[in-house]
């Protein structure tokens, strides 16, 4: 669970930096928040793979939330463009995750269980 929030921590100031990147063309007083909030995103990031998620599965994650995120508030607070070609593209890439995602989860349990069939042999 802890990884979750973790991995929900990186991607909140992932996309607060990067829209804060956004509004510093305006005013570069936003910079500062920009160092701030990828400083922080990374440090989430490397505390949610401390906690044992693979890399594919958290930066896959990580980043295509912070792009759809981004992408959508970024059209309500910047009046950027959403169309819905962009949003067929969040929604693919979503569901390229979730495939990393279920993927990296098989593996994981694959190798679990490779490993405890080692340990029995060598405790037979």
């Amino acid at each position: 669970m802890r990884k979750w929030l973790y991995l929900a921590g990186a991607i909140v100031f992932e996309v607060s930096g990067t829209l804060a990147l956004r509004a510093s063309l305006d005013q570069s007083a936003w910079l500062v928040l920009v160092v701030i909030g990828y400083l922080m995103s990374f440090g989430f990031l490397a505390a949610v793979l401390r906690l044992g998620t693979p890399i594919g599965v958290a930066y896959g994650i990580w980043g295509a939330s912070g792009v759809a995120l981004t992408a959508v508030l970024a059209y309500f607070l910047f009046d950027d463009p959403l169309t819905w070609v962009m949003s067929l593209g969040i929604v693919v890439v979503a569901a390229g995750v979730l495939v990393v995602e279920v993927g990296s989860e098989k593996a994981l349990k694959e190798r679990a269980l490779a490993e405890r069939a080692t340990a029995e042999q060598a405790d037979s």
